[in-house]
């Protein structure tokens, strides 16, 4: 086993390598460039259309509405990577990290962009009459049947990284909280959560929907505002925090107090990597509740759906960074959710730790209920509607296994099929790109014109 875990290890560090890393961020700047940086131009826009998509047209087709799309896709991607990935990567990289991390949502807006426009031009609707999309379909549909191993290839490996990443992963961290923060034994938690995840993923995609549109819009601002109350503490830091990500993001760091020094690679990978965790661009995800919203225009889903990169990693990421920062505790030599905690803590004593535990906790909770979602579609993609009560069922008790186990072995092999998922996805995006631009074109000619219903 020990042999195994070794194997596991190394081939994690190539598939997640400088590789992947070049073609993730390769595949966004190529989009980025082939739209003429319209996902960056749009945001204001893609804002105007999230407000917009909390109600839908009588005449569009799908089973929830936009924002509730683009919510149940929030509720998968912000998680631990947003509170425990930022912090590691400061921790890692220095303070210039952050700076890469923005830089990976402004190219991974154009890869979010693209994979969702795929995911509605090439849905299909099942044998429940519920639309159904994502990168296994619009690789079946739009590149030909020869292509379709490749689809299946994306839904397999999606499918079973799922109850890791997805899953269990995210039970531990909610257990392991639960337990060192409030004493809470983890078989306790564990139940708690099996229970709450069945009611929920057992009512399916409208289910899921109201839950992630009632819950992700409070979970997200109540984060942002704990963190804008540690920002107020340390005002008078504010511009050194802005100082010190953009010196170092070019500069190597030196060694200071808990701080062993980083190089400017470092900080480039270190938050390439981390934002990539984060707000999923490339991976394909979000494409597949995104899918399930409801629209005429595969379009105007694409430029909702490419705010989630934006809110996940410019806004909370961003938030998580500077009260790092600002509060001092980025060079203690703590990692992960500590050094958050850390930070949260030296502007709240007393109170700080138990709020960010609870919202780390929320996070994770959600992630659990997006990529239940997610999971589900791949497998019914690979085997047909008859899985989704089987899978239901094995998701809901894989939530409490998660609660209860060492999850070192399987941390890593979820990680490792992530990178095998963006591949598929990767090259469907690069393949298809001139189907993109086109619908992309036509859609804002039709705008410029006026040709556009009102109720659009």
């Amino acid at each position: 086993m020990e042999a195994f875990s070794q194997g596991l290890n190394a081939l994690n560090g190539i598939v997640w390598g400088v590789p992947m890393l070049v073609l993730i961020l390769g595949t966004g700047l190529f989009l980025q460039i082939r739209l003429k940086m319209m996902p960056i131009a749009k945001i204001g826009y893609g804002i105007k259309l999230v407000w917009q998509g909390r109600k839908s047209g009588s005449a569009e087709d799908g089973e929830i509405s936009p924002f509730a799309a683009l919510m149940t896709a929030l509720a998968a991607t912000v998680g631990t990577g947003n509170i425990a990935g930022v912090a590691t990567a400061i921790a890692l990289g220095g303070p210039g990290a952050l700076f890469w991390m923005w830089c990976t949502a402004l190219v991974g807006m154009a890869t979010k962009y693209a994979e969702v426009l795929l995911a509605v031009h090439y849905r299909e609707v099942d044998e429940n009459g519920e639309h159904v999309g994502g990168p296994m379909y619009a690789i079946k549909n739009g590149l030909g049947p020869n292509w379709r191993w490749l689809g299946v290839a994306f839904a397999l490996t999606a499918g079973v990284a799922g109850f890791g990443i997805g899953n269990m992963v995210q039970a531990n961290a909610i257990a392991g909280v639960a337990e060192n923060t409030f004493g809470i034994p983890v078989w306790i938690t564990g139940i708690v959560l099996t229970v709450v995840t069945g009611a929920v993923i057992l009512g399916g995609i409208k289910r899921i929907g109201k839950v992630a549109e009632s819950l992700v819009p409070l979970m997200c601002i109540s984060y942002v505002l704990c963190a804008l109350f540690v920002l107020f503490m340390f005002s008078e830091r504010i511009p050194e925090a802005f100082s010190l990500v953009f010196t170092h993001a070019f500069t190597p760091v030196a060694a200071s107090g808990g701080f062993a020094g980083a190089a400017v690679w470092a900080a480039m990978r270190y938050g390439v990597a981390r934002g990539i965790f984060s707000n999923e661009a490339g991976l394909g995800t979000a494409g597949i509740a995104q899918a399930a919203g409801m629209t005429r225009s595969p379009v105007r889903s694409a430029l909702v759906g490419m705010m989630g990169t934006f809110i996940d990693t410019i806004i909370v990421c961003t938030m998580t960074g500077l009260a790092i920062i600002v509060s001092g505790v980025w060079n203690s030599g703590e990692s992960g959710a500590v050094l958050s905690s850390s930070a949260f803590e030296a502007a709240m004593p007393g109170i700080g730790q138990y709020l960010l535990s609870i919202e780390l906790a929320v996070f994770a909770m959600t992630t659990i209920l997006g990529w239940s979602y997610y999971g589900e579609k791949c497998w019914e993609f690979l085997i047909g509607t008859k899985s989704e009560k089987p899978y239901r069922v094995l998701w809901t008790l894989a939530v409490f296994v998660g609660s209860v186990a060492q999850l070192d072995l399987i941390w890593l092999i979820a990680d490792t099929l992530n990178a095998f998922m963006a591949i598929p996805n990767l090259l469907s995006l690069l393949l298809l790109s001139p189907v993109i631009v086109k619908l992309t074109r036509e859609y804002f000619r039709q705008e410029t014109n006026g040709h556009l219903v009102a109720a659009e």
